[in-house]
């Protein structure tokens, strides 16, 4: 029997793109805005600083412009909680909340969805210093001040909200969250990790009572993962790896409980975090309403003895890597969209997908980014693929829009469909040009993926 091939990508579906803050606004030390731990970072030596960025605080509505042009129905941000709380705490920041109430406005009246994360690695400094970030649960009650405090300001514009962006890295980067000693105990990692994840749920639940039709995302990093060999210690080490990096944030978000198999570790490694009193019925009480993932790459892994789960993963020879060494594996992000379904049933957000180039204009002030189209094509045709196969995925956004700052402050790492005209210290004029990806992006979305 011969079947119609038929339209799998729902009409409504989201196409856009995904940037920071941090990563595009500038105005670092501007319109009441306080430092965060971004801002306070040393620079490396080549890498450029936060303060201008691609100036998207001066220059959003041309941006907004073209990402309309390109046919975007989606666009992620996030909320610096330094431009709105300036010390992380105190008084508010009428010009900071004021700002992004005149983004999303022209986000909105561009006919494209602000999707807003509220903390994307840019704790307000002051909180780092004062309570070693949010190892504190001063930094959770905060954090939630904050969170009701947008939710009240945008909750008739914003219906898609996600918290921590790539929440799963809290272990591996406990910095990213404010901790000022990187040699901290196990114990004071996973009471870390444990207050983010109340953070996230008292934030959901926030949402829920102040944002009526709001919609909550947990997001991690998903990197897929593979055993080295087939032998059996591999094949385990790939499980338990998955389990700490990735299974343990997903279950918390679609369950609301930690699962048995990371309890009895910290019982036996005596690192369980301290509870607070309503911390279970917090988590269980509020689960989320789709999964976000970023996804850019996969690894392998091969059994350590005795190591952490990190230790024995490895690049895998069989795939070809991005110039920042990020292995390239489209058919990685459909196993990730099959293995998150299966287990949650949960629709599933790509919240960010791309590759960082050293790019620069043509004497026709071009780029001819055919790489990054072949890129995002074979992630796209996979994503597809997954949706053939019954996976509920509700929208997907490139990593970039413009060029960006990469999240360690370096120009020359391009991610975007559009060039901006800086270098890492010369900011040259700041001019957007449309790369070969934008063209061929605006026809995908056109077409509502049926064209790639």
């Amino acid at each position: 029997m011969h079947m119609e091939k038929t339209t799998i990508i729902p009409k409504d579906f989201m196409w856009g793109g995904a940037v920071t803050s941090f990563q595009t606004e500038g105005a670092s030390e501007q319109y009441g805005k306080g430092l965060s731990i971004i801002d306070a970072r040393e620079v490396p030596e080549g890498f450029s600083d936060w303060k201008v960025a691609v100036d998207f605080y001066h220059r959003y509505k041309e941006d907004i412009e073209l990402f309309k042009e390109m046919g975007y129905n989606a666009y992620r941000t996030s909320i610096s909680w330094s431009r709105i709380f300036p010390d992380g705490d105190g008084e508010v920041n009428e010009e900071g909340l004021q700002f992004y109430d005149d983004l999303i406005d022209e986000l909105i009246a561009n006919g494209i969805e602000p999707i807003m994360t509220l903390y994307h690695f840019d704790l307000p400094l002051a909180l780092a210093e004062k309570y070693n970030g949010f190892a504190s649960r001063e930094v959770v009650d905060l954090f939630e001040k904050y969170a009701q405090t947008v939710f009240t300001r945008y909750k008739n514009k914003v219906k898609y909200w996600i918290t921590f962006n790539e929440i799963n890295l809290v272990l591996l980067n406990p910095d990213y969250f404010g901790i000022t000693d990187p040699n901290s105990s196990e114990k004071l990692k996973y009471q870390l990790c444990h207050n983010v994840l109340v953070a996230h749920a008292k934030a959901t639940k926030a949402m829920r009572e102040i944002v009526p039709n709001g919609e909550m995302g947990g997001m991690i990093s998903y990197i897929s993962t593979y055993p080295a060999t087939s032998k059996p210690e591999d094949v385990l080490a790939n499980y338990k790896a998955k389990e700490q990096l990735i299974d343990l944030y997903l279950d918390v978000f679609a369950n609301g409980e930690y699962p048995t198999y990371i309890t009895a570790e910290l019982e036996a490694k005596n690192s369980m975090p301290i509870f607070e009193e309503n911390d279970l019925s917090i988590l269980k009480e509020n689960i989320v309403d789709y999964l976000s993932i970023s996804y850019y790459q996969s690894r392998i892994v091969e059994h350590v003895d005795g190591q952490g789960f990190a230790e024995g993963m490895a690049k895998n020879p069989n795939l070809s890597a991005s110039e920042w060494g990020a292995a390239i594996d489209p058919i990685g992000l459909r196993i990730a969209l099959k293995d998150m379904y299966a287990r949650y049933r949960l629709p599933i957000f790509i919240t960010e997908n791309g590759i960082g180039v050293n790019e620069e204009l043509d004497e026709n002030n071009h780029v001819d980014d055919h790489y990054r189209i072949d890129y995002l094509n074979q992630h796209l045709e996979q994503m597809k693929i997954a949706m053939q196969e019954g996976v509920d995925v509700i929208g997907y956004l490139t990593w970039g829009s413009t060029d960006i700052l990469s999240s360690k402050g370096q120009m020359s790492k391009r991610y975007g469909n559009i060039f901006v005209n800086r270098e890492e210290k010369d900011l040259r004029d700041l001019k957007r040009y449309r790369k070969s990806s934008f063209h061929w992006f605006k026809k995908v979305i056109e077409s509502n993926g049926e064209k790639l």
